[in-house]
């Protein structure tokens, strides 16, 4: 099934698999379309989805990889997947705390990062963006892993992964555009800033591959890197986001949700 993508060079890939998880964010963004407004619990309920993704591929897709990689290449079980988890978290700690940006649902006297005139709908866009920077380095960087030739690196896993952030990627370009067409943006606006927020993915995909097919003795750090982005946006954005009009049952039955699926995508293709 997969035998002419497995004959591509991994950072190819790499940028078929982000262009289309950035494909699937613009599906989600094109629901605007047809909606001027969303239910706030099935907003929410999306976002958990998300959030649950985006955990289980921390362990499953990355961390555990790293984890064996780094066995295999004769390093510190553990090491390695510490510090790169702990890195990809700092990493975008810096970044939350530098970049100008603004979270759904908040007034704009609470922009995060450093003080700018910016447009209210280039600072809420940036905030998507910045979260999806690392889900398209943990694609990038599980296609690049191939080169490596280390049995924990599959194309199976690689794809799992790839499959798990696109199907979350869809209700993010929703939870995008939706809002922004609620605050008063035309649908054709509100799309274009929604699907734009997933444009990202591609090039930290190849960014991702490129780096570890040069660099291979940073693979387990580069996979705990991603890892750790991911669990630090799931934690400081999207859940805090999921429950912030207190519809709490459905997000955490959405992150369950997506947990699961993520887990048996891995499972089942890895």
């Amino acid at each position: 099934m997969f035998e002419w993508f497995s004959e591509l060079n991994p950072i190819i890939q790499a940028l078929v698999a982000t262009l289309l998880t950035w494909l699937v964010t613009a599906l989600g963004a094109a629901l605007v379309f047809g909606f001027k407004t969303i239910n706030q619990k099935v907003l929410d309920g999306m976002l958990g989805f998300a959030a649950g993704v985006m955990i289980a591929a921390s362990f499953w897709s990355l961390l555990a990889p790293a984890i064996e990689m780094s066995e295999a290449m004769g390093q510190s079980k553990w090491i390695p997947a510490l510090i790169g988890f702990l890195m990809g978290g700092g990493f975008l700690f810096v970044v939350d705390k530098i970049l100008p940006h603004l979270h759904l649902g908040f007034p704009d006297e609470e922009a995060e990062g450093i003080k700018t005139s910016w447009q209210r709908s280039v600072l809420l866009v940036l905030a998507i963006t910045l979260h999806n920077i690392p889900e398209g380095l943990a694609v990038g960087v599980a296609f690049g892993a191939l080169a490596a030739d280390i049995p924990s690196a599959t194309l199976g896993g690689a794809i799992a992964l790839a499959i798990g952030i696109g199907i979350q990627n869809f209700p993010e370009g929703t939870a995008v555009s939706v809002p922004l067409r609620r605050e008063g943006f035309s649908r054709l606006k509100s799309f274009w800033y929604g699907q734009l927020s997933g444009a990202v993915e591609p090039i930290a995909g190849v960014i991702g591959a490129a780096a570890v097919i040069l660099m291979r003795p940073i693979l387990p750090y580069a996979l705990a890197f991603a890892a750790g982005a991911m669990i630090y946006v799931v934690v400081e954005e999207l859940i805090p986001e999921s429950q912030l009009e207190n519809n709490t049952d459905t997000a955490t039955v959405g992150a369950m949700l997506g947990f699961a699926v993520m887990m048996s995508l891995d499972v089942a293709l890895g």
